[in-house]
């Protein structure tokens, strides 16, 4: 048993390690633009099915309330929160509508969305993402090495270097713990230091 736990961590570990050899670029830009998002009064819209749901859910609540600084609240909504929305789309409508008409009632241009899915094929994150682009909204997509079909679709990729569901996870709510935090420093550190 210990050496599987062992392994799990020790998997965890080296995933992170060669995502973040292989993005900190993009993350670098990613942060800067979701700064400037902010800055100039757009907002973070996230959205994912199961894990992904709870990760969108956990991202948003972060930038709202605070992650390391006590600063001013920084609009995100996690689409996958409301279950009277939800559950009146999927009844009345289809189950892949739940986030792209949310968009279409609640996203303006200048907007910013962050689509999670470990596959990649979530019909209802990629119609989501589809409605996102023809209303002009940067889209990011947090997926894993098998997620082409949405990545094909968004501005930014983040594609986990992992087939492994767990793995997958667990980087991309380090990741969006990590632009939290650098969007913090970019608005709020800066400021201080002037």
């Amino acid at each position: 048993m210990k050496e599987k736990i062992f392994k799990a961590f020790e998997e965890s570990v080296s995933v992170k390690q060669q995502f973040v050899k292989e993005n900190i670029d993009v993350v670098i830009e990613v942060s800067k633009m979701l700064a400037d998002t902010f800055t100039r009064g757009g907002k973070l819209l996230l959205f994912g099915n199961g894990g992904s749901s709870t990760d969108a859910s956990h991202i948003a609540a972060e930038f709202v309330n605070k992650f390391t600084k006590d600063r001013p609240a920084l609009p995100a909504i996690a689409l996958n929160t409301d279950m009277a929305v939800i559950t009146a789309i999927g009844n009345d409508s289809d189950f892949s509508e739940i986030f792209a008409r949310q968009i279409k009632a609640l996203a303006q241009e200048g907007d910013v969305v962050i689509a999670i899915s470990t596959s990649g094929s979530s019909p209802n994150v990629i119609k989501a993402v589809e409605v996102a682009k023809k209303k002009k909204l940067k889209t990011i997509a947090f997926t894993g090495a098998k997620g082409d079909k949405l990545a094909s679709k968004t501005d930014y990729v983040f594609a986990v270097p992992s087939s492994s569901t767990p793995r997958i996870q667990e980087t991309h709510i380090t990741l969006g713990h990590v632009l939290c935090q650098m969007v913090e420093e970019i608005l709020f550190e800066s400021h201080r230091k002037k």
